[in-house]
C-alpha cells in the first residue's frame, strides 16, 4: 500500500525504522509522556501504523485497530506542528478509508480539540455520540465514516 497525491505525500505502513521519528512528532511523547511512547511502540508491534511522509520525512501517522466492537477504528491520527494545514490528515484519513476491512470505521476526539473535530467534517465524517467520564470535563465526541465514501476510497485507489 503506497498513497501519494499531488503534493509529494505519500502515505504507507510504517516500519520500525520509523518508530523513533513519529515519538518525536506526537506532541505528547515528545513531552516525555512515556505511556504515549509505550502505545506508539505497542501499535509498531501490531503492525497498525500507517505514516505520512513528505520529502523531509515522516510527517504525520495515523492507526487503525479493529478493537472497537470489532469495527474499524482510528486510534490515533497526529500530524507534526509544522506540517498542519496542507492535507496531512485529510490523506491519512483517505489511506484508512480504503484499507479499513469492516463495514463500519469510526473515529471519536475530544469535545475541545475543534482541529480534529474540523478535519472530520470537512471528511464528511458524521458525529455518532457523546461520552462523558473518559477525560474529566472534556467529553469524547464519536464519529463514523460514511460507507459510501469508503467505497469511493477504495474505488478510488483500487
Amino acid at each position: 500500500m503506497d498513497f501519494e497525491n499531488l503534493t509529494g505525500l505519500r502515505v504507507d505502513r510504517a516500519d520500525l525504522s520509523d518508530w523513533a521519528a513519529l515519538a518525536e512528532i506526537d506532541a505528547v511523547a515528545a513531552a516525555g509522556d512515556l505511556a504515549r511512547r509505550e502505545a506508539i511502540r505497542r501499535w509498531f508491534e501490531h503492525g497498525v501504523v500507517l505514516v505520512a511522509r513528505d520529502a523531509s520525512g515522516p510527517v504525520g501517522y495515523s492507526v487503525l485497530e479493529y478493537t472497537f466492537f470489532e469495527q474499524g477504528f482510528v486510534t490515533m491520527l497526529m500530524v507534526a506542528a509544522h506540517a498542519r494545514r496542507r492535507g496531512v490528515g485529510a490523506q491519512l484519513l483517505t489511506a484508512i478509508e480504503a484499507t479499513c476491512a469492516t463495514a463500519k470505521l469510526f473515529t471519536s476526539t475530544n469535545v475541545s480539540n475543534h482541529p480534529m473535530q474540523n478535519l472530520l467534517r470537512r471528511a464528511h465524517w458524521r458525529p455518532v455520540g457523546l461520552l462523558h467520564g473518559l477525560d474529566e470535563g472534556d467529553p469524547e465526541l464519536f464519529f463514523l465514516c460514511p460507507s459510501d465514501q469508503r467505497r469511493t476510497a477504495v474505488d478510488i485507489r483500487g
